[in-house]
């Protein structure tokens, strides 16, 4: 591992400041995501005052009482909703050393027994009584943030010579997914898995960590590179769907999270930004000579990238989640054996 390397940093203000600056930013954009998949980015209008806000919020959920984040435990949510404690997601079937809340889009749950599979991840959040605030900020914090991720959505179109609707065409609506998480410090003599090596299975995540808090790693040139907070900035991944769609132009990158030491902790707020369930994007056509760079999507019978976003967010969820798959969903992992 080694933290000589830096990920590109990019300024999202730099299209508003006339034409050779666009220019210049699709360019850093393009380049970014086609050579390494990560990248910084500065300039998204998000405060330092809903940073702060965000913050404290998710610091005062991890502090309530273990009673009260265990009343709106996942294990409750068909749709894997609420409270995961310490240990009970999986990457690559280990342990997570981490615990979380996840949110999602606020919609009923599906009825119709006809409905595609995907469709059970369609469902009503779980919010803590006990921190009423919390909805309040995370429903501005995404709000804003999906507004960055349709800018960049419209500047990698430009970028990859499609029009600049492309990605508003076909996305639908979208399919988000918050993320608070704490990663508590370990005492063990060797680094634990906060999060194993993986890659996220949708388009796009916009991630927010604690100011100086490292711990995130990414694989580049065959090596793991820290990439440790930046004052002001998101770092920006890719999933496998933009992979897809540019026939592996762009590039899905493996990163990991390597637990803090105790008795230091870590908070980061992943964002992904993704199609609607039963959106399909199709394949780019890409210029020339852009397409002759294209490597095509990456081939692993362990992990296959469907077209069809809800597939894929279906097998991610009931791999990270196997006590929530096996209490609603047996019929599914009875399918899939």
């Amino acid at each position: 591992m080694t933290s000589e390397l830096t990920l590109p940093i990019l300024d999202l203000s730099l299209p508003d400041q006339g034409e050779d600056a666009a220019r210049r930013f699709l360019g850093e954009l393009r380049a970014a995501t086609h050579d390494v998949g990560f990248f910084y980015l500065t300039g998204t209008g998000v405060t330092a005052e809903l940073e702060a806000r965000l913050h404290r919020a998710a610091r005062d959920f991890f502090a309530l009482p273990e009673a009260d984040k265990l009343a709106i435990e996942n294990v409750g949510s068909p749709h894997f909703r609420g409270y995961t404690r310490i240990g009970g997601e999986r990457t690559q079937g280990k342990v997570d050393w981490r615990e979380q809340i996840d949110i999602g889009p606020e919609r009923a749950a599906v009825a119709d027994p006809d409905a595609p599979d995907f469709a059970r991840l369609i469902g009503p959040n779980l919010w803590p009584d006990a921190q009423p605030e919390l909805r309040e900020v995370v429903t501005e914090w995404q709000e804003h943030l999906a507004g960055v991720a349709r800018r960049l959505l419209r500047a990698w179109a430009l970028a990859l010579g499609a029009p600049e609707s492309y990605f508003d065409e076909h996305f639908g609506e979208p399919s988000t997914l918050l993320k608070i998480v704490r990663y508590p410090g370990k005492d063990d003599p060797t680094p634990q898995q906060g999060v194993g090596a993986h890659k996220d299975s949708g388009v796009l995540t916009l991630l927010w960590v604690e100011p100086g808090k490292g711990g995130l790693q990414v694989r580049r040139d065959g090596e793991w590179v820290d990439a440790p907070p930046v004052p002001g900035a998101f770092v920006v991944n890719i999933g496998e769907m933009l992979e897809y769609a540019t026939n592996g132009y762009l590039i899905a990158t493996d990163h990991r999270v390597v637990s803090p030491t105790w008795p230091d902790d870590r908070i980061s707020v992943p964002f992904f930004f993704n199609p609607a369930l039963d959106a399909q994007l199709p394949l780019i056509e890409l210029p020339a000579e852009l397409a002759a760079q294209a490597k095509g999507v990456t081939r692993d019978p362990a992990n296959p990238i469907h077209a069809l976003y809800g597939e894929n967010a279906l097998k991610s969820r009931l791999r990270a989640h196997p006590d929530v798959a096996e209490r609603w969903h047996a019929d599914l992992l009875a399918a899939r054996a």
